[in-house]
């Protein structure tokens, strides 16, 4: 059931979007981008028990301002589930000097247990603003039927990114996370990403939680090799 309802809600969103950015096609652009990371972390959380990552994606911009894409990795919960595949659609436009983001994010994973119901949908709203090198920005993202136990959930995050030279980025952020029923948490995450070319990039970030002994929430540098084509 919980899947049935992800999929009508993100294939509801899509369509809208599909609908809106058919009129631009014309002007698509379509990337991919594959990875590997020493470790998965989602909002402070290894998603792979802190094992490496394989990952790859596809996006598809439309000159309209509206997007779609899809994102997969491996993932390792301690049970069955060992693919995380993310399918996303939005819009994303300029309103007095920042920049706005607004889309619906459809999380689903291969070989999860039965009554696991980790399947699930979010609604993002982010905001941004580039001054000189320095760019901030802020996000909010709810689902109300989350993953595994929890019903509703709310992300709220700040960011900071600070391009010092050609090629080397530096960036952080400072999340919480709140959940109905799982306790609520404070994630946070700082570190560089160097251009190694035009399609290669290398980021290596310290991840962390306000939760104590829990090996998964533990601080963490994770490693991630990027490549853009």
């Amino acid at each position: 059931m919980k899947l049935q309802a992800s999929c009508a809600a993100l294939a509801a969103a899509l369509a809208t979007f599909a609908a809106a950015g058919a009129a631009s096609a014309q002007d698509a652009e379509v990337g991919f981008n594959v990875g590997i990371a020493s470790d998965y972390v989602f909002r402070g959380v290894s998603q792979t028990d802190e094992d490496p990552a394989f990952q790859a994606g596809v996006d598809v911009s439309f000159g309209s301002g509206f997007y779609v894409g899809a994102w997969g990795s491996n993932v390792d919960f301690g049970d069955d589930t060992d693919a995380e595949f993310d399918v996303y659609g939005g819009y994303r436009t300029e309103l007095g000097g920042f920049g706005v983001d607004v889309g619906v994010i459809s999380y689903l994973y291969a070989g999860e247990p039965s009554g696991a119901e980790y399947n699930y949908v979010e609604y993002k709203a982010a905001i941004s603003r580039a001054v000189g090198p320095v760019t901030a920005g802020a996000a909010v993202y709810y689902s109300d039927d989350f993953f595994g136990a929890d019903d509703e959930a709310t992300y709220i995050e700040g960011n900071l990114a600070f391009a010092p030279a050609d090629k080397w980025t530096v960036s952080g952020a400072v999340g919480k996370q709140w959940l109905d029923v799982s306790d609520d948490y404070v994630t946070w995450n700082a570190g560089v990403a160097y251009a190694l070319s035009d399609a290669y990039t290398l980021d290596v970030r310290y991840h962390d939680t306000d939760v104590d002994n829990v090996d998964i929430y533990d601080g963490r540098v994770v490693a991630t090799l990027k490549a853009f084509f």
